[in-house]
């Protein structure tokens, strides 16, 4: 059981959802640096719903070590929950049996734990919405202001899951009109196209180069517009806050003639940027 300090940090993950590592870095953020270093680190998934379980088992994106066991790399990236949390002898087996870290927090270090989520595939009635107090899913897919306007703080130390989809297609601020929105067959709206047969039986017609690099550009202003956000999100949190910011997997524009994530194989749609660390 680890011990608690007198005073916890407060402590938010921040996932910009489908945010690729280079679409980060080419938004040359100026308010993310200030939490730390950007790391390139790669998801344990390929897609939104698996990737935010094994972030909220505590597992972080890895950073691929060579020549060192799994169980030797879990042993030394789960105490740095203890400078995350301001706690002591926080390890992967303080997790068990859930292994699940909102129950953890809540029963174990008196946590108060929030999910605010803005993909369907979240939504409050899957298997993730388990240990916490508070799980929303917002209105809109592409609004962080309003995750911001929801965040919740008060003398009890609290755990937000913020997950925000601006860096999802279709890659659109909350105040760009739907009808700009780039509307691509096959791509827009999961849900409604998994039950629909193609009337036609023929393959949609493949992307231009013209299409893809507007596509990943949109992506990238996506994160600039996030990293403005920042600066309002650091005004907000208290003092004794650390923040986790990373995505759930990557995104591809035609490289090796893939698009988008989900069921591909290929390194840029595990690729994803990590920051973190203490406002003071």
């Amino acid at each position: 059981m680890p011990a608690r300090r007198s005073t916890l940090n407060h402590y938010l993950l921040i996932v910009f959802d489908s945010c690729r590592y280079d679409s980060f870095r080419a938004a040359r953020p100026r308010h993310l640096r200030k939490l730390g270093q950007i790391e390139r680190r790669w998801s344990y998934a390929s897609w939104t719903a698996p990737s935010h379980y094994n972030l909220l088992t505590g597992l972080m994106p890895h950073q691929s070590p060579k020549r060192v066991y799994a169980s030797e790399y879990y042993k030394a990236e789960f105490p740095k929950f203890d400078q995350r949390l301001g706690a002591n002898g926080v390890e992967f087996q303080s997790l068990a049996p859930d292994l699940y870290l909102p129950a953890f927090l809540q029963r174990h270090l008196g946590y108060r734990t929030h999910a605010l989520v803005s993909m369907p595939v979240l939504n409050p009635h899957t298997i993730l919405n388990s240990g916490f107090d508070r799980y929303r899913l917002m209105p809109k897919h592409n609004d962080f202001g309003a995750i911001l306007d929801a965040l919740e703080f008060s003398e009890q130390p609290s755990f937000h899951l913020l997950n925000t989809g601006e860096t999802h297609y279709p890659y659109a601020l909350a105040d760009e009109p739907e009808g700009a929105w780039p509307r691509l067959s096959g791509v827009h709206g999961v849900f409604q196209s998994l039950g629909k047969r193609s009337s036609t039986g023929k393959r949609q017609r493949w992307f231009s180069a013209a299409q893809l690099a507007d596509l990943r550009e949109r992506q990238i202003l996506a994160v600039k517009f996030l990293d403005s956000a920042m600066e309002r999100l650091f005004d907000i949190v208290p003092r004794n806050t650390y923040i986790t910011v990373t995505s759930d997997h990557g995104e591809l524009f035609g490289e090796d003639g893939y698009f988008g994530h989900g069921p591909i194989q290929h390194p840029k749609v595990l690729e994803v940027p990590f920051v973190e660390g203490k406002i003071r």
